[in-house]
C-alpha cells in the first residue's frame, strides 16, 4: 500500500485532532471568573469559543485533494476496525464514492480521529514516531 498523502501531513492531522479531542465543552458557572481559580483541573480544557482547532482541521482537510482526503478516510476506517489492513483496496473503494465533504464531515464526525488515523498507520507498519509534521 503506497499513500499518497504525505505521511508528514497525516501526523500533523493526527496532533490537531488530538488536540480538538481534548477540549471538552465548557460548562457555564457565573461563579467564576477565570477557568484556573477553579476545583476542576480539567476547566481549563473547556473551551466553547475557539473553534479554531476544528476550523485548522477541517481546512486541512479541505485542502487536501479528493483521492488524498479519501485515503485519510479509509485509513481511520482501517483503525477503527471497519476494514482490516489487508482490505484496504475496498475501503478506499468505498471511499473514493464519497464527494469530498462527505468524507470531511466523516472525518469529524470521527469522535477518536486520532487515535484511528495512528492504529490506520500501524496497521501498515507506518508512524509518526520521528516525523515532523507541517507547522
Amino acid at each position: 500500500m503506497e499513500l499518497t498523502v504525505s505521511l508528514d501531513t497525516l501526523c500533523r492531522l493526527i496532533v490537531r485532532a488530538r488536540e480538538l479531542e481534548a477540549q471538552v465543552p465548557a460548562i457555564e458557572n457565573d461563579d467564576e471568573d477565570d477557568p484556573t481559580d477553579s476545583d476542576d483541573p480539567l476547566a481549563v480544557l473547556e473551551d466553547e469559543a475557539n473553534e479554531a482547532v476544528e476550523d485548522e482541521v477541517r481546512t486541512l482537510l479541505e485542502d487536501l485533494p479528493e483521492d488524498e482526503a479519501a485515503e485519510v478516510l479509509a485509513l481511520a476506517w482501517v483503525g477503527r476496525g471497519t476494514y482490516d489492513a489487508s482490505e484496504w483496496d475496498e475501503a478506499l473503494e468505498e471511499a473514493n464514492e464519497d464527494d469530498n465533504d462527505s468524507v470531511v464531515d466523516q472525518l469529524l464526525d470521527m469522535p477518536m480521529l486520532a487515535g484511528y488515523l495512528d492504529a490506520g498507520l500501524a496497521a501498515f507498519d507506518l508512524s509518526c514516531d520521528g516525523a515532523e509534521p507541517d507547522r
